[in-house]
C-alpha cells in the first residue's frame, strides 16, 4: 500500500521552529520528486515547497523562502520540512505529496500552529 504520514507538528510562538517528517512506504520513495503544501483554516491548498528526486533541486514559495528548508532522506524513506521563524500565518495543516502514475498521493497531515 502507497502510503505517506506526516508528523513534527504542533503548537510554536511566533519566531519559533518546527520540523515536519513525511515517511513514505509502499513504493520506491527515492524515484519521486515530493512535495509540501498546507491548508489554513477557510482557505485552498497553498504549494510551499518541493525538490526532485534525487535532493539537488528545491523550491519554495514566495512567502516561505528564507526560513523553510526542504530535504529527504532516501536511505529512511523520509521527507523533511524545516520550519524557522514562524508567523502567525503559517498556521495551517501541512500534507506531504507526490504525483505516483496518474494519481496524487497525500498524507493526514500534521497541524502547525502558531500562536503567542
Amino acid at each position: 500500500e502507497v502510503q505517506l504520514v506526516e508528523s513534527g507538528g504542533g503548537l510554536v510562538q511566533p519566531g519559533g521552529s518546527l520540523r515536519l517528517s513525511c515517511t513514505a512506504s509502499g513504493f520506491t520513495f527515492g524515484d519521486y520528486d515530493m512535495t509540501w503544501v498546507r491548508q489554513a483554516p477557510g482557505k485552498g491548498a497553498e504549494w510551499v515547497s518541493a525538490i526532485d528526486s534525487g535532493g539537488k533541486n528545491t523550491f519554495y514559495a514566495d512567502s516561505v523562502k528564507g526560513r523553510f528548508t526542504i530535504s529527504r532522506d532516501n536511505a529512511k524513506n523520509t521527507l523533511y520540512l524545516q520550519m524557522n521563524s514562524l508567523k502567525f500565518e503559517d498556521t495551517a495543516v501541512y500534507y506531504c505529496g507526490t504525483k505516483y502514475g496518474r494519481a496524487t498521493i497525500t498524507g493526514q497531515g500534521t497541524q502547525v500552529s502558531v500562536s503567542s
